[in-house]
């Protein structure tokens, strides 16, 4: 194997302040409350920022700010609207590189990643909807759709500017306004994001962001004030938010966890399943709620595939996430890597047999090796729990309606894979997956015009493509 010269990205490229107030309103602002928390590098556990803890004050404020600036913005036409989208888009799009590597160093996955996935789809994303933002009286949702008001807005630590995105272009685009809770292990690319707004000259109170713990998002969930609140993230949070909007009249849309089926059949291109297998598990550390967790392969081929999926794994690189070489970065934070150790403890212990490439890891830092279990069956808490982690678990199969029951044996609905050379078969198990998104011979694609979403646990409502306008629009 080549051994390659480390090729870090620059640091000099961003400029990280000290310190970070609330966006509130166009300005950033001292909270309330005076509370304030450190951000980390991940892969070194060096601070980068302190940024500030919106208290219900600070809440109150930042709704308040959307609240007024919402008629003005919602009677814009929609082409003036779609103007501040695109230019935006087009700052990201300018601004890509000193957004990548903030995110890398923020929440620890490889620059590679963060340079060529998440910046060109946030980018695209902002494109995708300021097309929509006048033609929404062609959207199937009715002639004169309306925007709902005030939309309150969590976002999780795994992909924090992709899920911003995902989020405020589909709001804005429809004339809502938006108040943001990003997560608290990642805030700042979405406080970059505010210094974007301004940029564009987005008018003040349209966009504001308030960082913080998940009290700062409770209080937000909460507000009386706040119309529309999308969540991402854990289904156990997703079920507390669900219980707390009850019976308030508030539109509620959730994107939550995941346990999906990589399904490999006997007749598939093994290499590029391998690819695919590889891509659906580590790609982000495994911090992907749509993640193939789950490998389902049929027995004839189980073997054969095992040796070269291993063979593969031997080649990933772990370690620095500014190097332009590394595969698999950083575990986002002490806490989620405690609960990978923890849940891969338990697959050992109950007798599934794991294994790791030889991997030296950084002695500072969260770091975990790229994991595989064989010998795994759907009592395993590995095959039932989301791990998210590089932690793959190894199941095998003889018949397609074996590979479906399995694959459906899960409180989870978010994704699924299908490996297979056969077109028919492909669309024949894809119709009896219970998974809102479907990849056949290929895992973890996305785009700003296909819709994204999940049944059962995975929560419920759509983002992306047309879809995506409807929870924003009455």
């Amino acid at each position: 194997m080549f051994e390659y010269a480390p090729a870090p990205e620059s640091r000099s490229v961003v400029d990280i302040a000290d310190s970070y107030g609330l966006f509130i309103d166009g300005e950033f602002r001292a909270p309330a409350d005076g509370d304030a928390f450190k951000t980390i590098n991940p892969a070194s556990e060096e601070v980068l920022a302190e940024v500030a803890t919106a208290g219900p004050e600070d809440v109150d404020r930042a709704v308040a700010a959307a609240r007024r600036a919402f008629p003005a913005w919602s009677a814009l036409p929609g082409a003036e609207r779609s103007k501040y989208l695109f230019r935006i888009a087009r700052i990201i799009q300018e601004r890509s590189r000193e957004l990548a590597v903030l995110e890398s160093l923020d929440n620890g996955k490889p620059i590679k990643e963060t340079r060529d996935v998440d910046l060109p789809l946030v980018a695209a994303h902002f494109f995708y909807y300021a097309g929509w933002a006048d033609k929404l009286a062609y959207a199937g949702f009715g002639p004169d759709p309306r925007p709902i008001g005030v939309a309150g807005q969590v976002i999780p630590w795994n992909f924090p500017l992709l899920m911003l995105a995902w989020k405020v272009a589909p709001a804005l685009a429809t004339g809502n306004t938006v108040v943001l809770k990003p997560a608290e292990t990642t805030p700042l690319s979405a406080l970059f994001f505010a210094d974007v707004c301004r940029q564009a000259e987005l008018p003040p109170g349209v966009v504001n962001i308030v960082t913080g713990a998940g009290d700062t998002g409770a209080y937000l969930v909460a507000h009386p004030d706040v119309d529309k609140v999308a969540f991402t993230g854990s289904t156990e949070v997703g079920r507390e938010i669900a219980r707390t909007v009850a019976g308030t009249g508030k539109r509620l849309t959730l994107e939550l966890g995941g346990k999906a089926a990589n399904i490999v059949f006997d007749d598939a291109p093994i290499d590029q399943a391998v690819e695919g297998i590889v891509d659906g598990i580590f790609f982000n550390q495994g911090h992907v709620c749509c993640a193939g967790s789950r490998l389902l392969v049929q027995e004839s081929v189980a073997d054969h595939l095992m040796d070269s999926l291993k063979r593969r794994m031997a080649t990933l690189r772990v370690g620095d996430p500014l190097d332009k070489n590394t595969d698999v970065g950083a575990i986002n934070s002490a806490a989620q890597l405690a609960r990978i150790r923890e849940l891969s403890e338990i697959g050992a212990q109950e007798g599934a047999e794991r294994w790791s490439p030889p991997c030296e890891l950084p002695e500072r830092g969260f770091w975990f090796a790229p994991t595989v279990f064989t010998g795994v069956t759907q009592a395993h808490r590995i095959a039932r729990e989301e791990i998210f982690g590089p932690v793959l678990s190894v199941l095998t199969f003889r018949t397609p309606a074996e590979a479906i029951e399995k694959a459906n044996n899960t409180p989870y609905g978010l994704s699924a894979g299908v490996w297979t050379e056969k077109g028919s078969r492909i669309l024949a198990v894809a119709d009896k997956l219970r998974a809102g998104v479907i990849w056949a011979n290929t895992f973890n694609k996305f785009d700003p015009a296909s819709p994204f979403g999940g049944y059962k646990e995975s929560g419920y409502g759509r983002e992306g493509g047309r879809h995506g306008l409807e929870a924003y629009l009455a």
